[in-house]
């Protein structure tokens, strides 16, 4: 089998080497300080669960502003800039009961009154190839920083970037830290190594495919496949059909949750899920199946992987990712542009998982009713404010009660202010 070090340097050097066959994002560099960027992202979030079943209740409040700033690239044939990313906060309230990921905690486990974190990098570019190395906001299916919370989760390490032939993307990349959004170190989740490398390919304007791989060392290597079409229909409709799914093998000393696997190097999972989904004007309806299969339950958190690195549709509270789970979903989404309120949006779905093997039986279940309504301002001054309300009712069997996340009402309210710099 091929070692995935020397697969990321392949990626890397025929990314860098490819000649370019369309117009070079480089030549057209307008320099360090013409092209440069900068934004600050002002947000007030408050996050409450209902714990049932005994259980304490959690709630957090806090203000941030998360700053992005990006210089243009310098003129020739290698570009090179710098950028920087951060969060400047401060709590609402006491906290107390503050968790959820939202409020770093001090040695003494009480909530930070304030607190900062952040960091900068470095940037090269050639023709259609970009390197970036420093501090970093993941979006990658199997690394991807968690952005649901107050914060970003920050990766410090290399990523290549590359667009030589036209619709095709290819990456490669390796990462040593690996900060959540309620830590302040900038390595609080111990990040020994994590390599990936992947590729995305648009066919036309209605087939895409991408794959992607992870090995992070002493705790995982994974891969995930993906591909979408979307078939326009008549009347202003369309209906998209898309297949997303990973195999993942645990190393021998990687922590995971409830196995039934007797040698823990045997450990493995593969998870997938496929959809379809129907738009007409305002109105979109999608049916997602999901099924996990193996000995082991899909997990991230655990090994370094991305609090947020599973792009499938069943996912709200909770992402339905129990050892041998299936589950089915219906969503329904409704853009209220169309009756005279624009930037008014809502989603509802239902989420059933069953089959989930426990330690006490085969068959344990759990479901989630979910809502978002939200708002984006359309114009005037508070253009691209939004206001985000959801609210998922959770509830479980009693064998899989305390494997995961337990009966729960959780409530989000989320106030974004984005305001451009330069």
């Amino acid at each position: 089998m091929l070692k995935v070090q020397k697969l990321t340097l392949a990626v890397l050097i025929h990314a860098i080497g490819l000649t370019s066959v369309y117009a070079s994002e480089q030549s057209e560099a307008k320099g360090f300080v013409e092209d440069a960027e900068g934004s600050v992202l002002f947000r007030n979030g408050y996050l409450y669960r209902d714990k049932k079943n005994g259980v304490h209740d959690t709630s957090s409040w806090a203000q941030t502003a998360i700053f992005n700033l990006e210089s243009g690239f310098t003129k020739g044939i290698v570009g090179f800039g710098v950028g920087a990313v951060g969060d400047l906060s401060f709590k609402i309230g006491d906290n107390k009961n503050s968790a959820n990921n939202m409020i770093p905690r001090d040695s003494n486990g009480e909530p930070y009154d304030h607190w900062a974190r952040g960091g900068a990098n470095v940037k090269a570019r050639m023709s259609n190839t970009t390197v970036r190395y420093g501090t970093q906001v993941l979006d990658l299916p199997v690394l991807a920083s968690n952005t649901a919370r107050l914060v970003p989760e920050y990766f410090t390490g290399v990523l290549a970037n590359s667009r030589e032939i036209e619709n095709l993307e290819l990456i490669a990349g390796k990462f040593t830290k690996d900060q959540m959004s309620d830590q302040i170190s900038t390595d609080g989740n111990n990040l020994d190594r994590a390599v990936v490398w992947g590729a995305k390919y648009k066919f036309n304007d209605q087939l895409n495919a991408s794959y992607y791989g992870l090995d992070s060392k002493d705790k995982l290597e994974r891969h995930y496949v993906n591909a979408n079409y979307k078939l326009p229909l008549a009347n202003d409709s369309s209906i998209t059909y898309d297949f997303s799914g990973y195999h993942t093998e645990w190393d021998r000393d990687a922590v995971t949750g409830y196995t039934t696997a007797s040698n823990p190097a045997d450990r493995s999972n593969n998870i997938w899920a496929i959809s379809g989904t129907y738009n007409q004007n305002a109105h979109t309806v999608m049916l997602a199946y999901q099924q996990n299969t193996g000995n082991t339950g899909y997990d991230y958190a655990y090994n370094a992987d991305g609090f947020q690195s599973i792009y499938l549709p069943n996912s709200y509270l909770s992402d339905f990712i129990g050892n041998h789970e299936k589950s089915a979903q219906v969503q329904y989404n409704l853009n209220l542009n169309d009756y005279g309120i624009p930037g008014l949006n809502w989603t509802t779905a239902f989420v059933y998982g069953w089959d989930i093997k426990t330690p006490t039986t085969d068959d344990a279940q759990e479901r989630e009713f979910f809502n978002q309504v939200k708002y984006t301002v359309q114009s005037g001054f508070a253009k691209d404010a939004s206001l985000r309300i959801r609210n998922s009712y959770y509830r479980a069997s009693d064998a899989y009660q305390g494997m995961y996340i337990g009966d729960t009402n959780e409530w989000r309210i989320f106030l974004d202010v984005p305001v451009k710099l330069f």
